[in-house]
Parts: structure tokens; C-alpha cells; sequence
């Protein structure tokens, strides 16, 4: 079958670009709480210089720094950058990926090649992680021939560090924490687990993907937050997204290395192709120079005072929604707080002493929902009010990542919550319509590999050739 590309004009082009976005998620009013990180709502000339600055260098190719040496300044001055924030050495050295999953596939490919090299007899090499982890390391493990040692978290829903020592043995080829994790916003206790990882004789990666270019600001501000970087010894790597909390364009992250000993494995060299010697340090071939030009120029556009403003914003913001949310009856606020991520699911009442309220929480229903009170119905009722939802299972929560943007619609955000929660009370027929019972089941399902083919076919059907198109 042969087509025909139609030419259209370019103000022909824009207008029809612009028309498509208008049923996408309202993410400059604040409506989403992941995907998207802006710099406030008066911050419309920093998302111009951005985009400016990432069309400046849209056709460059980082592939070959000697053919872009401005690129490759750029990315060194964006690791050293980094390094400062993150009380780094000397000696750190690093990469720009093209996100959180790139930095950590590469990551978990260079600890399994350390391995091969310094460790012949590891045949089944293991990460221990925790249960939170985010899922890149999933897709790593799956990608690269690694094992996942997953070790439970504990009660405040930090990783046990005491549990993941136990867990490090002789084909253990790295251990990995969060800071912070991204459901519930909590930072592992990195201190602890690196020391174990330390007299293991093996490198640790921190997760930073969300608190790199936010945790060093909440601490300058004065709030408590946990040793987590380069301080630490036995932190190897770290991981810390560009285009999250450093309000850069997408995707741009960071793969940091305590020095270049470590990140040599990092680096693929083919010799043979008669194309000649092909050398990354990177998975992606092609590196475009569009994003790596945005996060220089959003760095040096905020500076120090313009992310400590950002990150004040976005710090009162995620308190007054702990507060608010935790003001309404039936709800409760997971985790301590430690990062602008914001976790909340259905109050525990099994411990009141209140009889009448024992009883109610006695009694479940088929998938263990309390009755009078669905989480995931009143995520639908939140989609139906025009919010973006994200639902999270283990335990069952809806995810907010606070931005100096959501300091806008906290109080919009309050009130049409305190209002779902009051309409699905009165309707418990709620459960049983709209999405609720598709996540409710999907959460408590024990066999995790029939909800991952449901999902995978899900996924698939977006791909299906749509009747009647054209290429």
C-alpha cells in the first residue's frame, strides 16, 4: 500500500497541533500531579526560555561531543552542578540521559558488568531493593539478566535497612534505596543501608529521580531531611531527574558517579563495525541536544534564590494538603512528609474504641474495601470533578507530587475531595461502578501475572491500527 504525505502550511500545522492538545490534562492549572513539573503559574517566561533554549540545539547530537564541544561543556557543567547540590567529591563524574529510567538502566547495566569483570563467579546477579522501588529497576532487571531481591518495607514505609543487609549475599551485585521513594514520599535510610553495603564490598545507587533538584533546597530552607548523597559513604551512584523538581524541559536526567573508576563500566565500545569504533556512555545512540541546552539554561535562570522560592512553594503547598486531607473524616496522610510528595488513603479505624465503628471496619467487602468508603471510587469522582488521578495499591492511596504550581489549587483540590468523599459515603453503589472496581480487584488479585496481562493488553489495544487511517 502506497501513500501520500499532504502538505499543509505551517500556521495550518500550528493551529492543528493546538487543537489536539485541548482534551489533554489541563497540567498549567495545576490539574495533574505527576507527568508534568512547573515552575508556578507566574512563570510563564521561565517555560519560554526553556523552550527557546531546547529549539536552539533540537537538531544537535551529543552522540559525538567532538563534533558538539558546546554540549558536552553544557552536560559537564550540569554534573558538576549537581555534584555541589549533592555534597559530591572531586572526583564525580556523570552523564545527561534522557530520564529516570534511562539514568537507572544504565546504572543497573554498569553494576552488572563491574561484576562480570570483578566478580567471575556471580552467575545470577542480584540487586537488593525494597519493595518500593521504582518500577525502571523492574524493567532493568527484566532487560539485563538481573534478579530482584525485594525486601519488605517496614511500618513507616521506609525500606528495613536491618532486613536488606540480611539479604545481600554472593551474587548480590548492588544495593539500591530511594530518596525519596515515590509513592509515598518517604527517604529510605540511606546511612544504614550504605554501611551494609559497604562491609559487603558492593556499590549502592540512590533513586533521586524526584528529591535530586528538591530534598538540597528543603534542607537549605531548614526542614529535617535524612543524609542521603554523596555524604554518605558507600553511595556510588545517583540517579536525579532534570526535568522534575529542576524544572527543565523533557526528559533530562542525571546519572552521577563518586568518580570515574566506577562509571568506566558504564561505557559501551564496539570496534568492529565498519563504520567504525562506536563508543556511549549512554544506552540511547542519538542524544539530542534540545533538552541537554533547556536544563543548563533552567539552572542558571532559577539559581539558587529562584529554586529556594520554588521549593518554599511547593513545601507549604504539600503541608496545607496533608492538613486539609487529613481534616477530612474517613481520611488519612501516609507517610512522614519527608519530600513534597503527598500519599493518602482510607483512616485505619480498626483500633478505635468505639464499638459501632469496630464493627464497620469488621466487616469488608469481597476485595477487602471498608464499606461506606472506597478510595477508588472517590478517585473516580475526583476524575469526574476534572483532576488527573493517580492510584496506587499496596496499600491502596491516591499520589499527589506537589510543585510550586499546585500552590494555586489547594484549596479547589480540598474542596472537591471533601466533597467525593461525602458523595461516595452516601453512595456506596459508588464501588461498584466506573473504574473502582477494576482497581479494587487489580490490587488484590494474588496472581500477579494474570493482572500483568490484562494490563499488557490494555497497552497493546492503544497500538491497534485504527480503521480507515493513513500512515
Amino acid at each position: 500500500m502506497t501513500t501520500s504525505i499532504e502538505k499543509k502550511a505551517p500556521e495550518t500545522i500550528l493551529a492543528e497541533l493546538a487543537a489536539m492538545a485541548t482534551g489533554d490534562t489541563d497540567w498549567r492549572g495545576g490539574r495533574v500531579f505527576s507527568l508534568v513539573y512547573k515552575a508556578g503559574a507566574d512563570h510563564a517566561a521561565h517555560e519560554e526560555l526553556v523552550a527557546k533554549a531546547h529549539a536552539l540545539y533540537a537538531s544537535t547530537n551529543l552522540l559525538n561531543p567532538m563534533a558538539f564541544p558546546s554540549l558536552k561543556r553544557m552536560e559537564r557543567e550540569l554534573v558538576q552542578l549537581a555534584s555541589g547540590l549533592m555534597h559530591g567529591p572531586a572526583s564525580v563524574v556523570g552523564t545527561v540521559t534522557s530520564g529516570g529510567t534511562e539514568s537507572i538502566l544504565c546504572a543497573v547495566a554498569a553494576y552488572r558488568d563491574r561484576a562480570r569483570r570483578e566478580r567471575p563467579w556471580v552467575r545470577w546477579p542480584e540487586l537488593v531493593v525494597p519493595t518500593t522501588i521504582h518500577p525502571a529497576f523492574d524493567k532493568a532487571a527484566h532487560y539485563f539478566g538481573v534478579r530482584l531481591r525485594k525486601v519488605p518495607v517496614g511500618a513507616d514505609l521506609r525500606a528495613d535497612a536491618r532486613a536488606m543487609a540480611k539479604a545481600i549475599g554472593w551474587q548480590t551485585i548492588g544495593v539500591v534505596a530511594s530518596a525519596p521513594q515515590y509513592p509515598h514520599g518517604v527517604v529510605d535510610p540511606i546511612e544504614d543501608i550504605a554501611a551494609a553495603a559497604q562491609r559487603a564490598g558492593v556499590p549502592m545507587h540512590v533513586d533521586a529521580c524526584v528529591g535530586g533538584f528538591v530534598l538540597p533546597w528543603l534542607e537549605r530552607l531548614g526542614r529535617p531531611v535524612p543524609r542521603w548523597d554523596f555524604r554518605v559513604p558507600g553511595v556510588t551512584t545517583i540517579s536525579a531527574d532534570l526535568h522534575k523538581f529542576a524544572y527543565a524541559g523533557k526528559g533530562a536526567s542525571l546519572l552521577l558517579w563518586r568518580d570515574l573508576a566506577h562509571m568506566a563500566h558504564q561505557i559501551f565500545v564496539a570496534t568492529d563495525f565498519p563504520g567504525g569504533i562506536y563508543a556511549s556512555p549512554t544506552l540511547l545512540g542519538t542524544r539530542p541536544g534540545g533538552p541537554v541546552a533547556a536544563a543548563w539554561a533552567a539552572l542558571h535562570a532559577l539559581a539558587d534564590d529562584g529554586y529556594l522560592e520554588l521549593t518554599r512553594a511547593a513545601a507549604e503547598a504539600a503541608d496545607r494538603l496533608r492538613a486539609g486531607i487529613a481534616a477530612i473524616p474517613g481520611l488519612a496522610v501516609l507517610g512522614r512528609g519527608d519530600a513534597t510528595i503527598v500519599a493518602y488513603g482510607i483512616e485505619d479505624r480498626s483500633n478505635r474504641q468505639d464499638a459501632e465503628d469496630a464493627k464497620r471496619s469488621a466487616i469488608r467487602g469481597w476485595f477487602g474495601k471498608k464499606v461506606g468508603l472506597d478510595l477508588y471510587a472517590i478517585a473516580d469522582r475526583m476524575e469526574a470533578r476534572g483532576w488527573t488521578v493517580d492510584r496506587q495499591h499496596r496499600p491502596a492511596s491516591i499520589h499527589l507530587t506537589v510543585t510550586a504550581n499546585h500552590a494555586q489549587v489547594v484549596d479547589a483540590y480540598l474542596a472537591d475531595l471533601a466533597a467525593a468523599v461525602t458523595e461516595v459515603r452516601a453512595d456506596p453503589a459508588l464501588a461498584k461502578s466506573g473504574t473502582a472496581p477494576m482497581y479494587g480487584m487489580a490490587a488484590k488479585l494474588p496472581v500477579r501475572r494474570l493482572v500483568a496481562r490484562n494490563v499488557r493488553k490494555v497497552i497493546a489495544d492503544l497500538y491497534k491500527p485504527t480503521a480507515g487511517s493513513t500512515p
